[in-house]
């Protein structure tokens, strides 16, 4: 065969669902020079990125850890650690990842009760409450940030109710954490599971997990051994904790890059970098509004980091994403499973939400509906800039 040349990937301005634009000091961080995971000096960023998950969790468990692989590696890992054959789970479905929650547990030989509610819209917890009946459960699952809707679920009272009902609460923080308000422990949750590729803008390949204690006496009394060994918490806690216990060659390098992405965090401070998200979406939100188009998702139930917009009728919309990347270098996002062909995902997460992305956004979208017939009610980027203002 012919050697193919080294790769020189153009940079692309990524606004899609995932995943999002990096900074420079994250890329840096991958290129150190790889060490071993045994080594001491890797020991110690290790215990650095633990204690700055915890504290973008806004937990104490002393259970959490990156997993290797990216956030649905982290579904997985909560869900065959956490259930046997049998276990009874409930889980919202108002979207893709709910939906893929439930085929997890159902690959764990779990008994899977669905929640079906509107895409686009959050699940009410009386539907909850009216199909669990008076029955118990092991897990109870909802997914916080549906990406591929774009709406955000309200958590109040998820978690008496699941506690009530002898279960975990188990929560998809996937494309929230680093977004908007997460609050682990004050919310009662026992499993969590993110990916580094949305708000905590680091490149794919991970996924923080935590667990409550509750979640981990579940873990220690299991009847039998986890089925995933690579997945098995109670072995990889052993190389996370004071044991070092050599499980698996640890991905040096995306480590170093989340320490980075996760120091990053904590120097901006989560309440400015939640602040950020919702200012630089409710602009970009204010400007397609201004040129005519619908958001399906209610405002109270909108998620900032990940914006859903209704294609106009008439409007090729595979068409317009190919133009914004061929003459924008912008990526934006299609639909997914109902609302493919029917919807563009708007991602500003984690480094890409800023002024300069929105801005240029809203004109490239405005120039690539005008060259389909669409045209502006009112100037965008006016309306963009009255909230900034």
């Amino acid at each position: 065969m012919t050697i193919p040349a080294a790769l020189t990937p153009k940079p692309r301005v990524l606004l899609g669902p995932g995943p999002s634009d990096v900074p420079h000091s994250i890329l840096q961080a991958l290129a150190l020079p790889t060490i071993g995971h045994l080594d001491p000096a890797f020991l110690a960023v290790m215990d650095d990125i633990r204690a700055m998950l915890r504290d973008v969790f806004k937990t104490g468990n002393p259970t959490t850890v990156p997993t290797s692989g990216t956030g649905s590696s982290g579904m997985e890992t909560c869900m065959v650690n956490l259930l046997e054959p049998g276990d009874r789970v409930l889980v919202g479905i108002n979207g893709v990842f709910g939906t893929r929650m439930a085929e997890v547990a159902r690959r764990c030989s779990a008994s899977v009760t669905a929640v079906e509610g509107a895409w686009g819209r959050a699940l009410d917890l009386n539907d909850f409450k009216k199909a669990a009946g008076a029955s118990r459960f092991k897990l109870v699952c909802v997914v916080h940030a549906e990406t591929s809707t774009g709406a955000l679920q309200n958590l109040d009272g998820f978690s008496g109710f699941a506690h009530d009902r002898g279960a975990l609460l188990m929560v998809d923080a996937v494309t929230s954490l680093g977004g908007v308000p997460f609050e682990m422990d004050a919310w009662g949750i026992d499993a969590v599971y993110s990916g580094t590729q949305k708000c905590l803008a680091c490149p794919p390949g991970l996924s923080p997990v935590s667990l409550s204690e509750n979640a981990v006496t579940t873990l220690q009394v299991r009847n039998a051994p986890v089925q995933s060994w690579y997945l098995d918490l109670s072995l990889i806690g052993q190389y996370w904790g004071t044991e070092r216990v050599y499980h698996h060659t640890a991905p040096i390098n995306m480590l170093f890059a989340l320490h980075e992405a996760l120091r990053l965090i904590l120097e901006e401070g989560l309440d400015v970098r939640h602040r950020r998200h919702r200012t630089n979406a409710e602009a970009l939100w204010a400007g397609l509004t201004a040129m005519g188009l619908t958001l399906p998702v209610p405002d109270a139930e909108r998620l900032p980091p990940l914006t859903v917009v209704q294609v106009p009728d008439g409007i090729d919309e595979a068409a317009v994403r190919a133009q914004l990347l061929k003459e924008y270098n912008l990526e934006i996002g299609g639909g997914l499973g109902p609302m493919q062909g029917k919807v563009w995902r708007i991602g500003l997460m984690g480094h890409g939400s800023n002024r300069k992305n929105v801005t240029l956004c809203l004109a490239a979208l405005t120039a690539a509906l005008r060259a389909q017939g669409h045209t502006a009610k009112d100037d965008p980027l006016a309306a963009a800039n009255a909230v900034w203002a």
